[in-house]
């Protein structure tokens, strides 16, 4: 959000959130998003039935594959969150074990909260501190006009193309959910709507409405988040790694890319402590100089954004990595 948003702190961002302008839930895959909220009902009625029925084997593992019990979970949940009583999953999970619920705190109860918030029964609610907290979808989304399934997933699909395009027929499938015969039947609805580009011999789809919004003042260092959508979503025209990249042969949940130019020249992660931000880098010895404070630029624009004062560590060495 930070490196996209047009308010300039995580305050104003957080406050926006809070407030029920914009959602934090499941949707689309089993991960979360951010959603509009007037867009949250008719996403989920598209996306969520393939994502629920690829979690079968998952419900089985946690117990949760009995009806009964996964009824009963989700009745609780609705009960205890009735009347905008938000609550963090450690209070939900203490609640649960009060009333004696069968599913227990731990990977099950996470995860029926999942499944809750991919059947819209719950989306987020306001942060309590630094946890996020539930909420009931009907008490804070208001009804919205339903779409069947053919317009949903057109509108669906010009959406992406809209904001992600160029990009591929498998760049939009792994991002919702759908599949690809479905989605090449929306790219004929929509018809001239939006352009197609071959690059390397893919065909690519981007609306020729929508103008480019980089600066011309853009810089040219990111420090792009390990889940961060310009990384996932075009998988086969990735930042090409450096060559003396102190470590780009397997991506790694806690260090993100540093990106210099287009290329990967290193891998960042940050830490928040007190009213501080670390920022700990490791870049290639082959960064130069215009490079390095394109990178140090990109930290404080994080540390500004957070109204936190930067602390900077810099290296050229491995870090130890999750996969080792």
């Amino acid at each position: 959000m930070g490196l996209r948003t047009r308010h300039a702190t995580y305050a104003a961002v957080r406050r926006e959130h809070d407030s029920g302008d914009f959602l934090r839930t499941h949707i689309l895959r089993p991960t979360w998003h951010f959603v509009a909220r007037e867009d949250l009902r008719w996403i989920l009625a598209l996306t969520s039935p393939r994502v629920l029925s690829s979690m079968a084997g998952r419900h089985r593992q946690l117990g949760l594959d009995d009806t009964r019990r996964m009824d009963s979970g989700l009745s609780l949940l609705a009960d205890l969150l009735q009347g905008r009583r938000h609550l963090t999953r450690a209070e939900i999970g203490e609640a649960f074990v009060e009333r004696g619920s069968a599913i227990e705190p731990g990977p099950p109860l996470g995860h029926l909260l999942l499944v809750a918030e991919l059947l819209g029964l719950l989306c987020s609610g306001p942060q309590k501190g630094v946890h996020h907290s539930y909420a009931l979808v009907d008490e804070v989304v208001p009804p919205t006009r339903a779409r069947d399934e053919d317009e949903a997933l057109v509108e669906l699909v010009r959406r992406f193309f809209a904001g992600h395009g160029p990009a591929t027929v498998k760049d939009f499938t792994r991002w919702s959910s759908q599949t690809v015969a479905r989605t090449k039947v929306a790219l004929a609805q929509l018809g001239d709507v939006l352009e197609q580009v071959d690059v390397g011999g893919t065909p690519h789809w981007f609306d020729p409405e929508v103008v480019p919004r980089r600066s011309p003042a853009a810089t040219s260092g990111y420090l792009f988040p390990v889940y961060d959508e310009v990384v996932l979503t075009y998988p086969t025209v990735p930042f090409p790694a450096v060559a003396d990249h102190p470590f780009a042969k397997h991506p790694d949940p806690f260090w993100a890319r540093v990106v210099v130019d287009a290329q990967n020249v290193g891998l960042w992660k940050r830490s928040v402590r007190g009213g501080e931000v670390e920022v700990d880098v490791r870049l290639a010895r082959s960064v130069d100089d215009q490079g390095r404070a394109a990178v140090r630029e990109a930290a404080q624009r994080l540390a500004d954004f957070l109204e936190l004062e930067l602390r900077y560590l810099e290296d050229d060495r491995t870090p130890h990595l999750w996969r080792g």
